[in-house]
């Protein structure tokens, strides 16, 4: 006899006609799963990506599986100057938002890779892209509110791999190219500096998911951020042939990974995710001590908030 499983987009997710949805790297893996039932249950969704010519393709490929068209939006999260393009795209064509994936992401690029503004790509991509981004689209996310009486809500994918976040004293050397971060990238080794990079990159998703929920009130907008689990994507591109294999094994598939964040945007209750970090599905857990200590999170937001100042 076949359980059914705990959590079924389709059979558990509303209908979701009229609201209004962006989620970044939506032309693959887990953010292509995402659009792909937001499509299904009836939102309007905008599929941001970098590239135009995938983003169409996805977008395509999208109509044949739900018959319903995603709106391409053009974003390169690893240049600032194209984030605050992409924003002032979305509000030419929409006054609110009102569920915001922040889903895109790359993971353990070489070490040389850097953002056009020259931060570490990881760091760059995941966390600062986003964060100006978020930033940008907060006046949509509050007029979502004003339109729906319901809070918007913010969706942070970040990762178990927190856990691999480098010690707070040495945090912000390693954040942006330069002569500190080269030094502690050869002390990591070859093996280990893509994912401490990786890891702090995850746990500054976090630390941004707890902020919003912190200093934004409930009412209006709710933020939380999640682990996807072990999935098979794209992201894995750039791993050693044996990891490959592992995750090939053990990994689930992107369908799967999407899961989680579809819980926490529509199934969960506002306040049963603002400021929570969870694991699949709608697991709450303690993310680690470096994620959670104040001191490290204040100097990560005034650290984000400075880089974007001139953009």
């Amino acid at each position: 006899m076949h359980t059914k499983p705990k959590f079924d987009p389709a059979r558990d997710l509303p209908d979701l006609t009229g609201k209004v949805v962006l989620v970044t790297g939506g032309n693959s893996g887990i953010g292509y799963e995402t659009v792909k039932v937001m499509l299904l249950k009836n939102a309007t969704v905008y599929l941001a990506a970098r590239s135009l010519s995938k983003g169409n393709e996805a977008i395509a490929q999208l109509e044949t599986e739900t018959g319903k068209r995603a709106k391409f939006l053009e974003l390169d999260l690893a240049d600032l100057r194209t984030v605050r393009k992409a924003a002032e795209a979305f509000f030419e064509r929409e006054e609110r938002l009102d569920i915001l994936f922040n889903n895109g992401g790359v993971m353990i690029p070489p070490t040389d890779q850097l953002t056009a503004q020259g931060y570490d790509l990881q760091f760059g991509t995941n966390v600062l892209g986003h964060f100006f981004l978020t930033e940008l689209l907060l006046p949509a996310l509050n007029a979502s509110h004003t339109h729906t009486s319901v809070p918007a809500r913010i969706i942070n994918t970040s990762s178990a791999a927190h856990t691999n976040c480098p010690k707070p004293l040495i945090f912000f050397d390693t954040v942006k190219g330069g002569v500190k971060r080269d030094a502690q990238i050869k002390k990591w080794g070859k093996m280990m500096a893509p994912w401490t990079l990786y890891g702090a990159s995850k746990t500054a998703n976090i630390i941004v998911a707890n902020h919003y929920a912190a200093t934004c009130q409930s009412s209006v907008l709710v933020s939380c951020s999640l682990h996807p689990g072990i999935i098979q994507t794209g992201l894995q591109r750039t791993f050693p042939g044996p990891l490959k294999l592992i995750v090939n094994i053990t990994g689930s598939p992107a369908h799967v990974g999407a899961h989680n964040q579809l819980w926490a945007a529509v199934k969960a209750s506002p306040g049963e995710i603002n400021g929570r970090y969870f694991v699949p599905v709608g697991v709450q857990k303690t993310p680690s001590q470096i994620a959670t200590d104040v001191e490290l999170g204040t100097e990560v937001i005034a650290y984000l908030k400075e880089a974007v100042r001139d953009f």
